[in-house]
């Protein structure tokens, strides 16, 4: 325990953390201070500071649970000391572990007798999920390749090119050829046969989404995973699939119970979900379930000695918090299939009246599907004075509301979109509300002028030259960069506020 050395003997910070001296230096950024300073008064300017993020509630750009009941939040303060790999010392934090692995692999519908464990791991998230579950398909395709004398070094997976960037991370830091189906405008997810056509004698596996981050669209796994079965009768291969379910897998099994993308499609591997996202728990946990014992390679599993009895591990990293592994329990225990299924049977209604509210407008493109993750993505019909999603998106800020706005996959990344997550805690009154703001910056995008590019043209406009070149929208094509677009858009945004402090504080001395 760290015991602070006040600065005087009548410290005030006894009385008023506001009134000390500690308030009045900025605190440490790159070096440590000399001299400890009071708790109170460590807490208070901290605290203080945080204020300025955004209300977790409102952010719409994350899938990630902000809100658990106080009896969840209890558990986790006391269990926020224990390190889960002390497996022995902690044997019942272990045991709910292996339950929670085997009431999620049921759900899934693993081919496992009543008694019988499934065979899976708890992880920080659905990107460390992933790269286990990637690890073992390469090793189980190396170590085929080899007992077969064949080459075994040029693997690759086959993806959509709308998968989460933690699969170009699996690719990249494990040397696999990712090999990515494109997207077009219309239609945002991997396209099944495409993907089958792509794969060869060195593909570990396809790679389906069960939530597509872009619009929250499940891909066609059952489609997928016939193509597949077609494919390696033909070949003699064994291409496998993998579901990235990180945000539809506590959907699907509620409120599409028929959807087929589980373990009742014989190809389907390993599933990765997050329990962080629809399964209710705060930041981060996940969790991969495979098939069998058979799809996870016995030689990546390591047994170690050394924490006072022989245990299996196969995680990439070691030490992790037990908090959230409780958590995702007591969320399976409190709530059940029934709690479940009302909690996500909400989320889609309250993602239909913001569709509804949008469609209302008249303004916006849907671009989401009503089946799937509860996501509303929408792009403008009409970019009116050349004012696009991405200013939508920085003006909604002034209310509070976190709306990103971001191009889609290759090959439709000029459709620019706007994408509303609708989670657990977002009420059918924020969803309301959400509209009502929306339509307010859509009136004051309105009333402002024109954009005018570097040529000096009114965004819109159309020119002899505009014409003679073909370019009947008067659009500008000349590429900009994210960094440069932000920046104008911020240099915009900026300039309109100080114009609008500008006219109220000139008002006011008016009157």
């Amino acid at each position: 325990m760290v015991f602070s050395r006040p600065a005087s003997e009548s410290d005030f910070s006894v009385i008023s953390t506001s009134g000390s001296l500690y308030v009045r230096d900025s605190l440490p950024k790159y070096n440590m201070q000399e001299n400890s300073i009071p708790k109170e008064a460590a807490y208070q300017i901290i605290h203080d500071e945080l204020l300025l993020d955004f209300k977790p509630k409102l952010n719409l750009a994350s899938f990630v649970t902000t809100l658990m009941e106080p009896e969840c939040d209890k558990l986790i303060m006391e269990s926020i000391n224990k390190n889960y790999v002390d497996m022995d010392e902690y044997p019942v934090t272990t045991e709910l572990h292996n339950r929670c692995v085997n009431m999620i692999a049921h759900l899934f519908n693993a081919p496992l007798g009543d008694s019988e464990d499934a065979i899976g791991v708890g992880t920080v998230g659905s990107s460390e999920a992933i790269m286990l579950a990637g690890l073992a398909f390469k090793r189980k395709w190396q170590n085929k390749r080899k007992a077969e004398g064949k080459p075994y070094d040029r693997p690759n997976i086959v993806t959509g090119a709308n998968v989460q960037v933690c699969w170009e991370k699996f690719a990249r830091y494990f040397e696999v050829e990712l090999k990515e189906v494109k997207v077009r405008e219309g239609y945002y997810v991997m396209d099944p046969v495409k993907a089958v056509e792509m794969v060869d004698e060195n593909t570990i596996c396809v790679a389906a989404i069960l939530g597509s981050t872009y619009n929250g669209e499940f891909e066609d796994v059952k489609l997928l995973n016939d193509l597949l079965l077609e494919k390696n009768n033909q070949t003699g291969w064994e291409t496998p699939i993998h579901v990235d379910a990180a945000s539809g897998g506590f959907i699907a099994p509620f409120i599409y119970p028929e959807l087929e993308w589980d373990f009742r499609l014989p190809m389907v591997k390993s599933i990765n979900v997050s329990g962080h996202k629809y399964g209710l728990v705060y930041a981060g946990i996940g969790w991969v379930i495979w098939r069998g014992k058979d799809d996870l390679p016995e030689d990546l599993v390591f047994h170690i000695k050394y924490l006072g009895a022989e245990q299996s591990t196969f995680t990439l990293n070691f030490s992790k918090g037990s908090s959230q592994i409780i958590a995702q329990y007591y969320q399976l225990v409190r709530l059940g299939q029934e709690g479940y299924r009302h909690i996500m049977e909400n989320c889609h209604e309250n993602a239909m009246v913001l569709k509804a509210g949008l469609e209302k407008t008249g303004r916006f493109n849907i671009q989401s599907k009503d089946d799937g993750v509860p996501v509303v993505a929408f792009s403008l019909k009409e970019k009116k004075g050349g004012h696009d999603e991405f200013e939508v998106s920085e003006m909604l800020r002034r209310f509070g509301w976190i709306v990103p706005a971001y191009p889609m996959p290759p090959d439709a990344q000029h459709v620019i979109v706007l994408r509303a997550v609708i989670r657990a805690e977002f009420s059918r009154t924020l969803a309301e509300r959400l509209v009502h703001d929306i339509s307010i910056v859509l009136h004051e995008l309105d009333k402002l002028p024109p954009k005018v590019s570097a040529e000096g043209k009114e965004a819109g406009a159309v020119t002899a030259a505009d014409e003679e070149n073909g370019n009947i929208n008067g659009a500008v094509h000349k590429r900009k960069s994210d960094l440069e677009t932000q920046r104008e858009i911020t240099t915009y945004w900026k300039n309109y506020v100080v114009a609008q402090k500008t006219i109220k504080r000139q008002k006011v001395m008016a009157s």
